[in-house]
């Protein structure tokens, strides 16, 4: 192996799969711009309201935008939602009633979820604190979704499930469409009354297909995750059919009110904007995820998704087994952002984790996921989550620094 070529010489073994990447990406980019024509978007919708943010026809012509891209009857896009966790929980407190009970389908949720449904943390806060009934699927030797699982355990008393699209700090498999939809199938056969809730972050735009057009009834995400383009500041959005839709949006805001007020806080153009730059924003982290996932199968490193594996999340998952390198893979690509890069990160306490993590990447916006970022929980198999990336180019310069410092 070239020591000095790694990264070079993975780049040129990755670049025959740039092409689907690039055709997804004109898919999605056009699907957006129609959805901005049809609704007629003009520069009168990035003004902004005050106080109650009654009549807000920037607010309400966005909702029409988001609804047309994800195809849902209705979509409620809010600067308000201070979290992918928070919209989340609006998705869930908002449609499930004392006695009603959830499923997760594909194991154990993402860590802080687990204290929003109360496997762990402040139990009264949470939904089993609400007398919410919770179960879960277990994986396949903790990787793969146990079809026949879920069948034995859909019936009539199950009222929502769960979908986590991307994997989370875990090792299983990201869920594409194709398996989403082979899921609900199942659930909408045994219960065709059970809600199909899908936690779509880290998925937008990877593939053609959205979780809604796989059967899903109602998704959800984050605006500074892929749909904000890396210019959105703060907020998520709720997509889906308008029953469901509607009562997220009473949980956030109050019964009555629903999405019908909330100031936008003129965040209005950037929101508009962040989600047209999205799916060419997203391409590039893609490429990049590929591109690392090239170089540390090189290296010897177990790294998922493979480079020739199809792509339903951001998420590259390197396991290192020790420590050591994987506090050094961080410490590099801080060492490698645009912002704060003379920090050195170290594992710390983080509110919503039992372990402690490690997180690196100098964003423009605080959290943001879709610049180039990295973290892990200290804990076996010691496996960094790198993820986003505006540009092709500079997760390619990180690359670079982290192999030649993990070389040393």
């Amino acid at each position: 192996m070239d020591k000095n070529n790694i990264v070079k010489n993975a780049e040129l073994k990755v670049k025959k799969y740039f092409e689907a990447i690039d055709e997804i990406k004109e898919y999605n980019q056009e699907k957006v711009l129609n959805a901005f024509i049809k609704n007629k978007i003009g520069l009168e919708h990035f003004a902004t309201v005050s106080g109650y943010g009654h009549d807000d026809m920037g607010r309400e012509a966005l909702d029409k935008v988001f609804a047309d891209v994800f195809k849902a009857e209705k979509a409620v896009v809010r600067n308000h939602f201070v979290s992918g966790t928070h919209t989340l929980a609006c998705c869930l407190f908002g449609n499930l009633r004392y006695g009603e009970k959830l499923i997760s389908l594909a194991g154990s949720p993402y860590d802080t979820m687990e204290e929003v449904i109360g496997t762990r943390g402040d139990k009264r806060a949470s939904l089993i604190g609400h007398g919410i009934l919770y179960d879960e699927v277990p994986l396949i030797n903790d990787i793969d979704v146990d079809f026949e699982g879920i069948k034995n355990k859909i019936d009539k008393s199950v009222n929502m499930v769960l979908i986590q699209r991307s994997r989370g700090y875990s090792l299983r498999k990201s869920l594409d469409i194709d398996t989403i939809k082979r899921m609900i199938e199942i659930v909408k056969s045994k219960n065709p009354e059970c809600i199909c809730f899908v936690d779509n972050c880290y998925g937008e735009f990877t593939e053609k297909l959205e979780p809604l057009e796989a059967g899903a009834d109602l998704i959800a995400g984050s605006l500074i995750k892929n749909p904000g383009g890396g210019i959105v500041e703060a907020g998520g959005y709720i997509a889906g059919k308008e029953q469901y839709v509607n009562q997220a949006a009473y949980r956030l805001t109050a019964p009555g009110i629903g999405a019908e007020g909330g100031a936008m806080l003129n965040q209005l153009r950037l929101i508009f904007q962040g989600l047209f730059m999205a799916p060419s924003i997203v391409s590039e982290a893609v490429k990049g995820a590929v591109l690392a996932s090239q170089v540390f199968e090189d290296m010897g490193y177990i790294s998922t998704p493979k480079p020739f594996e199809k792509r339903t999340d951001l998420i590259q998952t390197i396991k290192f087994g020790a420590p050591e390198p994987l506090l050094e893979f961080c410490k590099t690509l801080q060492m490698y952002s645009p912002i704060e890069s003379y920090l050195t990160p170290v594992p710390d306490e983080v509110p919503g984790y039992d372990d402690k993590l490690i997180m690196a990447g100098g964003s423009f916006i605080e959290g943001s996921t879709i610049e180039l970022s990295a973290d892990g929980p200290v804990r076996e198999p010691y496996a960094v989550y790198m993820q986003g990336g505006l540009n092709y180019a500079h997760v390619k310069i990180a690359l670079k620094g982290i192999v030649k410092n993990l070389l040393k």
